[in-house]
């Protein structure tokens, strides 16, 4: 955790920074809107259009010096759809094949009913607003392949919600405040009871969450965030209770809660950018397996982008070549041994970085490697992984 707080701190330094000099601001550059910011193509003469994306690697892994070799995958094969049902309605949904057609999903399916900017209505399958990532995962928009540890083994995205709330901007001077609240079905009780063997957060998506609550309380979601004309700021919560607490209407063992806290930063400074977010969960477990199931969890990264030659290739205007690097780190179990009072491990640090090239805005060719220091339970030598990856992405 220390070696994660530094960075954000100056991350969250230099935000504060920008908002004294901010004079002017792009409403439209904010993480609220990220599920619109993407190329459609209209259907005809209709109010309806459809775009998506497609996301393709190769990798080669070893650890401790054992590889099973090289492999290629089709990650992803996404569909959007859009619709302006009238001028202050809009639908807009999302279907995912994701190794081939290993899994289908419909990834959002949500109406927005407008009111004014500072008030919209929203409901259906809805992406939680919680860290920098969930609702802002499309691969043609980031320069790593692999997303980060934080985001998916945390916090677990993608997740998908069935719920309805509100979300809107306000205006007050040189910066916007944004706001998201969503009430949604929830996780459920894998998040303990897993084939992991830990306390695992993404083990809580459930098909069932798509058609009923598990418990019949619902979980929240909400982030406020602070944008200016380099920089954006937020904060945001997600939690309720996760497991099923009630049988024919009896309470047969208490009620168990999940609650995330996640401070996310993306700052444009000079030619690069500097992003990360942070995460914090706190998870009621059963004290007898508390050494075991983690009750805290926490994990972060940081990424900086720089791009060190635009020119025209081709046809390509701006074609452009980036460098990036990213730190993280992820927690499983941020405890003690109750017998020993020694620290606990279950965790990984890791570090990557590489090179992409987008011959435009819209698409990515990209080459990353990665180094990982993977820790047990019992605190025993980190095992190491490391790897070469080549991927593309595009938006189409």
């Amino acid at each position: 955790m220390k070696y994660l707080s530094i960075p954000i701190a100056i991350c969250l330094c230099l935000t504060a920074s920008a908002q004294k000099d901010s004079l002017a601001v792009d409403t439209a550059a904010t993480q609220q809107d990220a599920v619109y910011q993407r190329p459609f193509i209209a259907v005809g003469n209709t109010a309806t259009a459809v775009g998506g994306y497609i996301e393709g690697n190769t990798n080669y892994f070893a650890e401790d010096g054992i590889s099973e070799g090289f492999s290629m995958e089709l990650r992803r094969f996404n569909v959007f759809l859009y619709s302006a049902i009238n001028q202050r309605i809009q639908l807009i949904s999302e279907l995912e094949f994701e190794h081939g057609t290993e899994e289908i999903a419909l990834e959002t399916a949500l109406l927005d009913f407008e009111v004014n900017p500072s008030l919209n209505f929203r409901g259906g399958i809805l992406l939680p607003q919680i860290g920098l990532f969930n609702a802002n995962h499309d691969a043609p928009r980031w320069e790593m392949i692999d997303r980060p540890l934080s985001s998916t083994l945390i916090i677990p995205s993608t997740l998908s919600e069935v719920g309805f709330g509100a979300y809107g901007k306000f205006f007050p001077g040189n910066f916007i405040l944004s706001y998201d609240f969503y009430v949604v079905n929830g996780l459920q009780e894998d998040i303990i009871l897993n084939e992991e063997n830990r306390t695992f957060i993404p083990a809580g998506k459930r098909e069932e969450m798509f058609g009923e609550d598990n418990n019949g309380v619902p979980m929240f979601n909400s982030r406020v965030a602070v944008v200016t004309r380099i920089a954006e700021a937020g904060i945001s919560y997600y939690g309720g209770v996760y497991n099923r607490f009630q049988l024919d209407g009896e309470e047969v063992e208490p009620r168990r809660k999940l609650t995330m806290l996640a401070l996310d930063v993306s700052s444009q400074l000079g030619k690069a950018t500097v992003q990360g977010e942070f995460v914090s969960a706190s998870i009621d477990v059963p004290a007898d397996i508390n050494d075991l199931f983690g009750s805290r969890q926490w994990g972060g990264f940081v990424e900086v982008i720089y791009p060190f030659l635009q020119t025209k290739i081709h046809s390509w205007e701006n074609a452009t070549f980036n460098v990036v690097i990213r730190g993280e780190a992820v927690d499983f179990n941020a405890g003690t041994f109750s017998l020993t009072d020694t620290r606990i491990g279950d965790e990984i640090k890791a570090i990557g970085g590489g090179i992409s090239f987008r011959p435009g805005t819209n698409a990515v060719i990209k080459a990353n490697y990665r180094y990982h220091w993977i820790t047990d339970h019992l605190n025993n030598p980190a095992a190491r992984l490391a790897g070469f990856q080549f991927g593309i992405a595009s938006y189409f």
